[in-house]
């Protein structure tokens, strides 16, 4: 044989043999998702796929996004951005407007020879014909149009009826251009549960898709995004899955109370809920049917992208895929269901900048164990780069967590840091292995401290009381001031 021939022959197959040792991803993304799994203690929660997926993977105690809200969550993960840097501090503005040429993680695995693929909400917006639609995409990260399903929420008699009515209330449409309502973000009623297969709703029809998905891109090195739009609000899911709680069974929320002397720029009006579904009061409290309710549908969310999570991974088993497949599980930020008297995000507490994050390595010597090292979203992108052993682009405001897959205990960063704002107030907390330290402060005069909050986790219960102005903790929030001050940097392991 021709010398020349043998070389190339030998290059080929070296090539081929390490295109096809390539990890895959599978990137997993949860809307508006806290922590509430069978895999976190929450026992009453039926989450078997997620939950087993944890046994197969490290489950993150303790994973903080930057910002509790979808649009400036999913910016700082998908770019490796804090707020600070990505400009995002609203659902209104593209992270490009800010960082023009940033290199997204997707975009990153694009140009390492990857296929990048998008199904449902990864980037912010997840309908083709309303809200966001494709405003907030970044066609430079994938290798293919991002699949994006449609607005329709509602499937019994009385969900339509309440949809109409609103379409033809904010559209100012009657007669047969009612069904229009079907192409545009409608809320109505809170909470829906459908006698419908699962693929008639939005999340369902995405994890079918995102199978074919699977079945073509099985032979090439993968980055497969896949964004879960339940346990968003309006809590719709099929009946089978309401029908795993019983209603009544559910604790009512707790504590229930704002925190003794928070300052009232902490806790926002309940914007998700309040004023957007026909059948929540304008003021006022709700009653504990209405409380109870919206509990069981978050719960009946829960289980049914749970569902969908298990076809996906099954489908990755049966492949033969699972043993070359990095799986990473997220949720954008996390929720309150009514504790400390609000409902949904954007506060700067425990409940809204905590959210899940499961991470399933091949390989990897820690399988099956929970670590309580504080990360943080901005993280995940170093993460995978090193694990795919790709480079990391010189812009990444995170840290590695690679090293916790083999040892989860071993020490890690000191703080993690999250951001809220308010009209002409910037809020920055940092929660450290004890404490949760928050300062307001003026957005045009950033030194001007406005209020300050201080929780003690080792109290035995998060945020009950702002023990901030409390005279012998003078010294303590002094000490933490000038660590969130030092910033991200200074926490660093």
């Amino acid at each position: 044989m021709n010398p020349r021939t043998i070389i190339f022959l030998s290059v080929l197959v070296a090539g081929h043999s390490a295109w096809a040792a390539r990890p895959n991803v599978l990137f997993i993304a949860v809307d508006d998702f806290r922590p509430q799994l069978g895999c976190y203690g929450k026992t009453r929660v039926q989450s078997p796929n997620m939950d087993q997926l944890a046994v197969r993977g490290v489950l993150f105690d303790r994973a903080y996004c930057q910002y509790a809200s979808c649009n400036p969550s999913r910016a700082s993960l998908l770019t490796g951005l804090r707020p600070d840097s990505t400009g995002v501090f609203n659902n209104n503005t593209h992270f490009r407007k800010k960082a023009p040429d940033v290199i997204t993680l997707p975009q990153q695995f694009k140009e390492h020879g990857y296929v990048t693929r998008s199904f449902g909400k990864i980037f912010h917006g997840a309908f083709a014909t309303a809200y966001a639609g494709t405003a907030f995409h970044d066609p430079q990260a994938w290798s293919a149009p991002p699949w994006l399903g449609s607005p329709q929420y509602y499937f019994t008699p009385e969900g339509i009826e309440a949809a109409r009515a609103v379409y033809a209330r904010k559209f100012k449409k009657s007669g047969a251009d009612l069904e229009g309502w079907k192409t545009e973000f409608v809320q109505a009623l809170c909470t829906e549960a459908p006698d419908v297969p699962d693929n008639t709703l939005y999340d369902g029809q995405m994890t079918d898709r995102a199978i074919e998905a699977l079945g073509d891109l099985k032979e090439k090195p993968f980055f497969l995004a896949v964004g879960y739009l339940k346990p968003h609000l309006p809590f719709v899911a099929p009946k089978k899955y309401w029908d795993l709680y019983d209603c009544g069974a559910f604790e009512m929320p707790n504590p229930a109370n704002a925190p003794q002397d928070a300052p009232s720029v902490a806790l926002p009006p309940w914007g998700e809920l309040r004023g957007q579904y026909s059948d929540i009061p304008k003021q006022g409290p709700l009653t504990e049917a209405k409380t109870r309710e919206l509990i069981h549908g978050y719960h009946a969310c829960v289980s049914f992208v749970d569902a969908q999570i298990g076809r996906l991974l099954g489908e990755l088993d049966r492949l033969g895929l699972r043993e070359n497949t990095l799986i990473v599980l997220w949720g954008d930020h996390g929720w309150h269901l009514g504790e400390l008297n609000h409902w949904a995000k954007q506060t700067a507490f425990e409940l809204a900048t905590r959210a899940p994050l499961i991470v399933s390595v091949p390989g990897r010597k820690a399988v099956g164990v929970k670590s309580a090292a504080l990360v943080e979203f901005v993280d995940v992108y170093p993460t995978l780069c090193d694990l795919a052993e790709l480079p990391k682009p010189a812009h990444l405001e995170g840290t590695s967590f690679a090293p916790l897959l083999d040892a989860p205990d071993r020490p890690w960063k000191t703080a993690a840091f999250s951001q809220v704002i308010r009209p002409g107030i910037m809020g920055r907390t940092m929660r450290t292995e004890r404490y949760r330290f928050t300062q307001w402060s003026e957005n045009k005069t950033p030194g001007k401290t406005l209020a300050v909050e201080l929780y003690d986790y080792h109290s035995g219960s998060n945020e009950v009381e702002n023990i901030a102005a409390r005279p012998e903790h003078a010294a303590l929030v002094k000490e933490l001031s000038a660590r969130l001050e030092a910033g991200w940097r200074s926490a660093q392991p």
